[in-house]
């Protein structure tokens, strides 16, 4: 027997709501949903509100062996009917499990070596793949600049994949904000015209990364603190996605930051 079995739960209601930034801010709450997101978020120490599973989906099984880690650690279940659940979530193909979380508020480390800070970036799908990239590529921060989509806008959330309740976040209305966070270091901005390569900036030195949004790239606020970069490319291609550009250059500051870290034998 399900819990809730109407629309017009408090709680459904509320679910409803998170899908605005306002009430987001208001409540210090987010909604994520999917097997795979919900059980990243619970693996990485998230903190959770309230769970919400439909116990007939196809995916039951998947979720059911961490769900009953979380009731271990009292957090509070609800069983939805799926009626319910559709109305409390936006997916598509929904898998059954939704779950209330407090936003993340990760504290920044001393002296961050590399800082991801996305301008301009509106494309939720993007703006959540280069966050996915920077949490793999060892980003130590990510700054949501100016005229960025929300980070906890739900296609954010998914395409992410977890990634927000790995690496601190922060987000700033204007470059005052970012300036602030971004200190002395070095700032490379990609751009496809730029005259340096992105394999060519030293990045075994504390850097930070903007990239620029697919219509116009960053602004020019960002080009005035930085340095722009480029990736060469073949067959006159003109320029990559914002997030495989980004994805691109952060795994060669990884790789360098390895090098330099290296042992020589």
């Amino acid at each position: 027997m399900a819990d809730i079995t109407s629309p017009n739960n408090p709680r459904v209601k509320q679910a409803r709501k998170l899908q605005r930034k306002r009430h987001r801010d208001e409540s210090g709450l987010c909604l994520i949903e999917g097997v795979r997101l919900v059980e990243d978020a619970w693996r990485a120490g998230a903190t959770f509100d309230s769970v919400y599973v439909v116990e007939e989906a196809a995916d039951a099984r998947a979720f059911a062996p961490f769900v009953d880690e979380m009731q271990g650690q009292r957090v509070k279940l609800f069983r939805v009917t799926e009626a319910v659940f559709a109305v409390m979530t936006e997916t598509v193909a929904p898998q059954g499990i939704a779950a209330m979380v407090k936003l993340p508020n990760l504290a920044i480390p001393p002296s961050p070596h590399l800082i991801l800070v996305l301008d301009r970036v509106r494309d939720p799908g993007n703006a959540g793949t280069l966050l996915r990239s920077a949490a793999a590529a060892g980003v130590e921060l990510v700054v949501f600049g100016p005229e960025t989509v929300d980070p906890f806008n739900d296609k954010v959330l998914r395409a992410a994949m977890g990634a927000h309740f790995r690496l601190p976040l922060r987000v700033c209305e204007d470059w005052e904000g970012v300036d602030a966070l971004l200190g002395e270091r070095q700032v490379y901005v990609a751009e496809a015209s730029a005259a340096l390569r992105y394999d060519e900036a030293r990045w075994d030195r504390p850097a930070a990364l903007v990239v620029g949004g697919e219509a116009n790239g960053a602004g020019d606020a960002a080009f005035r603190r930085g340095e722009g970069i480029n990736i060469p490319m073949h067959c006159q291609t003109e320029s990559l996605n914002a997030a495989v550009a980004g994805s691109v250059i952060l795994f060669e500051a990884a790789r360098q930051r390895r090098q330099a870290t290296t042992p020589l034998h």
